[in-house]
């Protein structure tokens, strides 16, 4: 008796990959087949297409050493107003010093004239730097205004600039026109000479810091505050030192809004 078998004969079974099929073509392995159906073309440029794109790569930027110096296209208000600062310095170490007197009196933001020109005395005052163009605030000037102005523009950096200007001086000169007021200083003190960038710096400092990263942030922020500190502990003006301190606190509130105004730099 001849024996037989039952199960699927030899062409059930799908050929090696490789194998040559009678059409010419080669049988392709079963993984590259998974996911197709028959008779569907195009299918294989569709599930290429599906697939998840490969991470962009972050590229990291040589360091820009020019980009802490202001220029006419990246940094235009800085640049301009130190321009105009340097020449106010000039006048003042070169003209007639009765003059530079003269100048300094009459854009002083002392109680005087904020009661009768405080638009103008608030204005003037932030033409002249105190001490000359070579003191610490003029580099702070440059490099902080440079460094906040790439990253929240112009017009943004002068309005913090600006602000810390205007509302430090009225929190240092405001308490001295009531203390003049009740009788706890003489009527002298409401004529102090009082002028300079200083207290716009320091709040541009403030917000500057909440724009960086925290390992330089922190550093930055507590090297400017222990200055101003020390300037203050040493009362040899804590008028205006207060006024430092006050201005770094008015940047460091400036934080939410410098930071929805942040661009890259």
């Amino acid at each position: 008796m001849e024996r037989s078998t039952t199960g699927p004969t030899p062409d059930a079974y799908p050929p090696a990959p490789g194998t040559a099929l009678p059409d010419g073509t080669a049988a392709v392995p079963a993984p590259v087949l998974a996911g197709l159906l028959d008779g569907m073309p195009r299918q294989r440029a569709a599930t290429a297409a599906s697939a998840p794109a490969p991470p962009a790569l972050r590229i990291h930027r040589p360091p820009r050493p020019w980009h802490l110096l202001p220029t006419p296209a990246g940094t235009p208000f800085t640049l301009g107003y130190a321009v105009l600062l340097a020449v106010t310095s000039l006048i003042a170490a070169h003209a007639d010093p009765g003059l530079v007197h003269s100048l300094h009196q009459g854009s002083s933001t002392d109680v005087a004239h904020l009661v009768r020109t405080p638009v103008l005395v608030l204005v003037a005052s932030a033409l002249w730097v105190a001490g000359g163009v070579l003191t610490p605030y003029t580099v702070a000037f440059v490099l902080v205004l440079t460094a906040l102005e790439r990253r929240i523009g112009g017009a943004r950096a002068a309005c913090v600039f600006l602000a810390g200007h205007v509302l430090a001086t009225l929190a240092t000169e405001v308490p001295v026109g009531l203390a003049v007021l009740l009788g706890h200083l003489p009527d002298t003190s409401l004529h102090r000479l009082d002028y300079g960038i200083s207290f716009g710096v320091a709040t541009s400092t403030g917000a500057l810091t909440g724009l960086l990263r925290p390992w330089l942030r922190w550093p930055l922020l507590s090297l400017a505050a222990g200055g101003l500190l020390s300037d203050l502990l040493a009362y040899a003006d804590p008028l205006t030192n207060w006024g430092h301190v006050i201005a770094l606190a008015i940047g460091v509130a400036t934080w939410p809004l410098v930071r929805r105004w942040h661009r890259p730099a």
